[in-house]
C-alpha cells in the first residue's frame, strides 16, 4: 500500500484553537507506520472563543447559539487544514461541546465543527464525527487516544498520560478520563488571576497545599468510580470549585493553584498504580509545577514525555485524529478501550471537491504502530514532494 498524507485537526477541552499536524502513514500487514511531518496551533478568533466558553455547562445554549458555533468552528477548522498545504484526506476530532454521561454510561457526545467547511476550504474529503459510534456501541467515546496508544506502546508497564482540560491515561489497553487536568486550574486563573491559565505553574508554586480543600476535592465520587469512564466540563467546572471553597476557610490565590496542582498529580498517580513508566502529552506538560507533583505523586514509576519516542507532547491528539481518520478511511474497525461492545469502523465521510473513491479495504488487523522519526527528507506521502 501506497503512501497517504493525512491533515489532524482538534480542539481540545480548554478551548484554545486548532491544532493541526500532518502525517504521512501507510499500512503494511498489521502495522501502520507514521511519519509525523510537521504540527503547529492556531488560535480561535477571540469572538469565537469567548462564545464557546459562554456556551459550556452550567450555561445554556439556543439553537442558534449552537449553529453559530457549528458554522464558526467548522470554518475555523477548514483555514486551519488548509494551511497545511497538498494532502489527501482531513481527519478532524472536532471541538466538543458536551459529553452526556449519566452515572457510569456515556449516552451521547456532541464535537462541533461542521465537515462541509472543512471540505469546501481545503477541497478533501473529511473524516469526522470519531466519537459517536464508540459510543452507540456502548464505549465513551472518550479519550480516544487508546488507539494510539495501545498500538504504539507495546512495552508492559508503560501508561500513556494527556494533560489537557481533562485528563486522560491508557493503563493496560484500558482509556478513560482520569478528572481535571487543567479544567479546575483554568477556572480559578479566570477567577483569581484575570488570565486563561496559571503560567508554567508560577502561582502554584508559591502556595501551600490546603488539605481541607483537597479532601473535599478528593471525594468527588467519580474518582472512585472503576474505569472505563469520561467526564468532561459538565462536571469538573467553575461551580464545582466554588462549592467547594465555600465549604473551607478562604483559601489564598497561591494555596488554591497548589491545591489544585496537588488534585491532578493526585488523581493522575491513582489511575496509574502498578506501572513503571507514564509518558505524558498535552498543554499540562509544559508546566513544570504540575509535572514535578506528578512525578514526585509516581514515584517509583517515572515519568517522562512522548518526545521520549518521537512524538511532540503538544502535537500528540492531533497526530492521533490523523490516524483515526486514516484507519476509517481504509476500513479498518478499532476498539479505544472505552467499554465498547467491540472494535467498529469510526466517524463520517464528507466527499471534497472531487468524486468520492475510497481505497481498498485493508482487511488484516492492525496490531502494531511504527513511528519513523526524524522525518526523511522529503517526507513520504502522495501528495508530498514537488
Amino acid at each position: 500500500m501506497g503512501w497517504s498524507r493525512v491533515v489532524g485537526v482538534i480542539s481540545g477541552t480548554s478551548m484554545d484553537g486548532v491544532d493541526v499536524a500532518v502525517a504521512d502513514l501507510t499500512i503494511h500487514g498489521d502495522t501502520v507506520d507514521l511519519v509525523p511531518v510537521d504540527h503547529w496551533s492556531t488560535d480561535y478568533p477571540a469572538d469565537l472563543r469567548a462564545d464557546l466558553l459562554a456556551a459550556l455547562p452550567p450555561n445554556g445554549c439556543t439553537a442558534e447559539r449552537l449553529c453559530r458555533l457549528d458554522t464558526g468552528v467548522g470554518q475555523a477548522f477548514g483555514a486551519a487544514a488548509a494551511a497545511a498545504g497538498p494532502a489527501d484526506l482531513v481527519a478532524s476530532l472536532g471541538q466538543t461541546l458536551f459529553h452526556w454521561v449519566d452515572g457510569t454510561a456515556c449516552h451521547g457526545t456532541l464535537q462541533l465543527g461542521q465537515p462541509a467547511w472543512i471540505a469546501e476550504a481545503t477541497g478533501l474529503p473529511v473524516v469526522s464525527d470519531l466519537r459517536t459510534r464508540d459510543v452507540a456501541a456502548g464505549g465513551h467515546g472518550a479519550p480516544l487516544a487508546g488507539v494510539l496508544d495501545r498500538l504504539l506502546l507495546a512495552e508492559p508497564g508503560t501508561a500513556a498520560l494527556n494533560i489537557g482540560g481533562i485528563g486522560n491515561v491508557t493503563v493496560n489497553g484500558v482509556a478513560f478520563d482520569t478528572g481535571p487536568g487543567n479544567a479546575l486550574l483554568d477556572a480559578a486563573a479566570r477567577d483569581r488571576l484575570g488570565t486563561d491559565l496559571d503560567s508554567n505553574g508560577a502561582t502554584a508554586a508559591k502556595g501551600t497545599v490546603r488539605h481541607d480543600l483537597l479532601a473535599i476535592l478528593l471525594a468527588d465520587p467519580y474518582y472512585a468510580a472503576p474505569p472505563p469512564k469520561s467526564t468532561g466540563k459538565e462536571h469538573f467546572n467553575s461551580d464545582l470549585l466554588a462549592a467547594a471553597l465555600a465549604r473551607v476557610p478562604a483559601v489564598a490565590d497561591a494555596d488554591l493553584f497548589a491545591t489544585l496542582v496537588a488534585l491532578t498529580a493526585r488523581t493522575i498517580a491513582d489511575a496509574c498504580r502498578g506501572v513503571t513508566r507514564v509518558l505524558a502529552s498535552g498543554g499540562g506538560a509544559d508546566n513544570p509545577t504540575l509535572m514535578a507533583a506528578i512525578a514526585a505523586e509516581l514515584a517509583p514509576a517515572t515519568l517522562g514525555t512522548t518526545e521520549d519516542i518521537g512524538l511532540p507532547v503538544d502535537g500528540k491528539e492531533a497526530y492521533l485524529a490523523a490516524l483515526l481518520g486514516f484507519l476509517t478511511w481504509h476500513g479498518v474497525p478499532v476498539d479505544p478501550g472505552t467499554g465498547a461492545s467491540g472494535p467498529r469502523i469510526l466517524g463520517s465521510i464528507t466527499p471534497g471537491r472531487g468524486s468520492l473513491s475510497l481505497p481498498e479495504p485493508h482487511t488484516e488487523l492492525v496490531r502494531g504502530l511504527r513511528l519513523i522519526t526524524p522525518v526523511p527528507e522529503p517526507a513520504g506521502g502522495t501528495c508530498a514532494g514537488p
